[in-house]
């Protein structure tokens, strides 16, 4: 499997008493295919996994599998503090008909890079499929270091990972010395920088309700390798990606995100508390002046 092109990790709808919406999580996975995903992701960060039991989380990777029925290629997480669950999870991506697995770093422990590579290698071993690797130490504690980086890269099964450190740096080690695990963009404000370092796939929450605005900026760069036009289409996208990253509040900004499109979100699973009157405001603001640039942009490339 190759990774390329635009990979949405999925919300997961909930109704006001916080129970997964299951009808609305078969709605958000139609949208996403009919604006031209490349692929979804089931039980990522963006769908609250953290906040959801692991007989819930069995449950989405199968109905979602199912519902999406090979129409995209579907990645199943496998986010957890226990190794066991982790591969439990892996195998119930797998017997679901999932096409790869996401793995991350577990979070809290702080394991060094051969724990973490021994972790992620566990896993991968357990099923035998395709990995995407997940490198955010900002929210797991720790990074896939070099020497996990050395450890995992032996197994061709590793085929990208998502990298969401933030260090720029990290972008170009990568690129250089680890050509055969796909670099995928993690960190939104830095699309630009990792495309021009030959990223292929962006893993972006906020394509569940921008996607048009992720697409320009993919195929500007990507496919078309106009950075000229890219630079101006991510100009007009940086408000937006600055609203989502302030006051910590990122999921709740995507959600919204998805309610001002008409489409089924919901509250966040607690601890975690939707957005105020003024934050959706800002939110819709910025969306609102982000589609009108990109459109004018998009209409003066093509005439």
């Amino acid at each position: 499997m190759e990774f390329k092109g635009i990979y949405t990790p999925a919300i997961t709808p909930c109704h006001d008493d916080m129970s997964i919406d299951r009808d609305g999580f078969a709605q958000v996975l139609d949208h996403l295919i009919e604006e031209g995903v490349d692929g979804i992701i089931i039980a990522g960060t963006t769908g609250e996994y953290y906040a959801h039991s692991m007989e819930e989380r069995i449950d989405m990777l199968k109905f979602g599998t199912a519902h999406i029925n090979g129409r995209v290629p579907v990645i199943g997480g496998t986010g957890a503090l226990r190794t066991e669950d982790s591969i439990q999870l892996a195998g119930e991506a797998k017997a679901a008909g999932c096409d790869a697995i996401l793995i991350a770093t577990p979070p809290y422990s702080l394991p060094t890079g051969r724990e973490n590579a021994l972790h992620a290698l566990a896993v991968e071993r357990s099923v035998n499929m395709p990995v995407m690797l997940y490198n955010y130490p900002g929210r797991m504690g720790s990074m896939m270091d070099e020497e996990f980086l050395d450890r995992v890269g032996q197994s061709s099964n590793f085929k990208a990972i998502k990298e969401s450190s933030g260090d720029i740096n990290r972008v170009h080690l990568l690129a250089r010395r680890y050509p055969h695990i796909a670099l995928s963009c993690g960190m939104d404000d830095q699309a630009l920088e990792f495309f021009a370092w030959g990223a292929q796939s962006w893993v972006c929450a906020a394509s569940n309700f921008a996607m048009g605005a992720h697409k320009a900026l993919y195929q500007a760069c990507v496919i078309e390798g106009d950075f000229t036009k890219g630079r101006r289409i991510m100009t007009a996208m940086l408000p937006l990606m600055t609203v989502l990253e302030q006051g910590g509040k990122f999921l709740q900004c995507i959600k919204h995100g998805m309610a001002l499109r008409g489409l089924p979100s919901g509250p966040p699973r607690l601890p975690l508390k939707p957005l105020n009157k003024d934050e959706k405001r800002d939110l819709a603001q910025v969306i609102a002046t982000m589609n009108t640039v990109i459109k004018r942009i998009e209409e003066e490339s093509a005439s």
